[in-house]
C-alpha cells in the first residue's frame, strides 16, 4: 500500500478542525486518514504551532529520506576522467575492474548525465538520420549481395577472417581513408589510398592484401558505393570473397558503421584533407581504438583478441 502524506490543504482544514474543538474520530472520518495521523498533528497543534509550521518540518525531514548520493573517491574520480578521456566506456571501466569502482555501471552513467563527468567522451547515441530518410547514394549494380554470405560461410558468426569496409571521405570530397574492420575482434585497419576514386581503392586495398599472408581473411562487406565498383578485380586479383549490403542498410555493416563515427570524433574529422595526411597517421589513430577494452570482448581490448588468432610478426604488416 502506498503511503500519502497530508497535503497542505489538508493540514490547514486540520487546523481549522482542532480550532473548533472537532474530535479526532470526527476529522479521520471526514478526511478519510486514520485517527493516528489526525491526532499526532492535533498534539502538534497543541504545542501552539501551527500548519505551516507542521509542513514546514515535513519538508525539512523529507530531505532525509532516500538513497544517499554516490560519491566517488578521488582516485576514482581521477581514473574515470583518465580512461573516458582515453576513449572507455563506463561498461568497460567496471567490466575491466582494473580498480575498484564503488558503483554500478548504471549508476556511473548516471553521474555522467547529471555532469558529474564530460558527458562529450561518451560515444554518440540516437539516431543519425531522421525518420524517413531516404538515402539516395550507392545503387551499384551488379554486385555480390550480402544474402550469399552465409551461404558461402556457414560459421561466418563464428569464425575468424571476415572484414566490413567503407571509405571516410575528406573536405570537399576530394580525398578519403579506408576502414576495415575484422568482425570477430574487433580490430579496425584504416589505409591511405592515393585518392578517392574506384582505381585508388581498389590499389591500396589490394597492395595491402598482398602484403599479409594470403586468405588470412575470408570474405570483405561493403556498403554500394561507387568507389568499390572495382570490386571484381580486387576479388580475383586477392583470392578474397567480396559481398554488397542492402542500399540504404547501413546496419547490416554495424561495426564498420559505429567505428567510422568514433574515428571522425578521435582525429579524422570530416574537414581533414586526407591528402595532407600520411599512413603512419591514420595508422596511429585506428591503434589507439585497438587499445581500448570493449565490452563485447569481455572487457579486452580487440588488439587483445586479434593477437590469439594472428602472431606479432603478422602483425607488423596487418596495423
Amino acid at each position: 500500500m502506498t503511503c500519502k502524506h497530508l497535503t497542505p490543504n489538508e493540514l490547514v482544514m486540520i487546523e481549522a478542525y482542532f480550532q473548533t474543538k472537532q474530535s479526532v474520530l470526527t476529522v479521520s472520518k471526514i478526511l478519510g486518514r486514520s485517527r493516528q495521523t489526525i491526532y499526532n498533528v492535533y498534539n502538534f497543534f497543541k504545542k501552539g504551532f501551527s500548519a505551516s509550521d507542521y509542513y514546514k518540518r515535513y519538508k525539512e525531514n523529507k530531505t532525509y529520506c532516500g538513497r544517499r548520493p554516490i560519491i566517488l573517491s578521488t582516485d576514482q574520480q581521477t581514473y574515470v576522467q583518465k580512461m573516458t578521456a582515453k576513449g572507455w566506456t563506463p561498461d568497460v571501466i567496471i567490466g575491466r575492474a582494473e580498480i575498484p569502482i564503488s558503483c554500478s555501471v548504471r549508476t556511473l552513467y548516471r553521474l555522467f548525465k547529471a555532469n558529474y563527468f564530460d558527458i562529450t567522451k561518451l560515444p554518440m547515441k540516437g539516431k543519425r538520420k531522421p525518420n524517413g530518410h531516404n538515402e539516395r547514394r550507392g545503387r551499384q549494380a551488379f554486385k555480390r549481395n550480402i544474402s550469399e554470405r552465409l551461404t558461402d560461410y556457414t560459421q561466418f558468426n563464428e569464425e575468424f577472417g571476415h572484414l566490413e569496409g567503407d571509405t571516410i571521405v575528406g573536405v570537399h570530397h576530394k580525398s578519403a581513408g579506408i576502414t576495415l574492420v575484422e568482425r570477430l575482434s574487433k580490430v579496425i585497419i584504416t589505409l591511405k589510398p592515393g585518392g578517392h576514386k574506384a582505381a585508388d581503392i581498389e590499389k591500396a586495398t589490394t597492395a595491402w592484401l598482398q602484403s599479409i599472408p594470403r586468405n588470412m581473411f575470408k570474405s570483405l562487406t561493403f556498403d554500394c558505393g561507387k568507389e568499390f565498383s572495382n570490386w571484381k578485380e580486387m576479388s580475383n586479383s586477392n583470392d578474397i570473397s567480396i559481398y554488397f549490403a542492402d542500399h540504404g542498410t547501413p546496419s547490416q555493416r554495424g561495426l564498420n558503421e559505429n567505428y567510422n563515427g568514433i574515428l571522425r570524433r578521435n582525429g579524422l574529422p570530416k574537414k581533414m584533407d586526407f591528402n595532407q595526411v600520411d599512413q603512419n597517421f591514420i595508422s596511429a589513430v585506428a591503434s589507439k581504438r585497438n587499445h581500448i577494452p570493449r565490452k563485447s570482448l569481455n572487457c579486452r581490448t580487440p588488439l587483445e583478441v586479434f593477437l590469439s588468432y594472428v602472431n606479432e610478426e603478422q602483425l607488423s604488416s596487418l596495423i
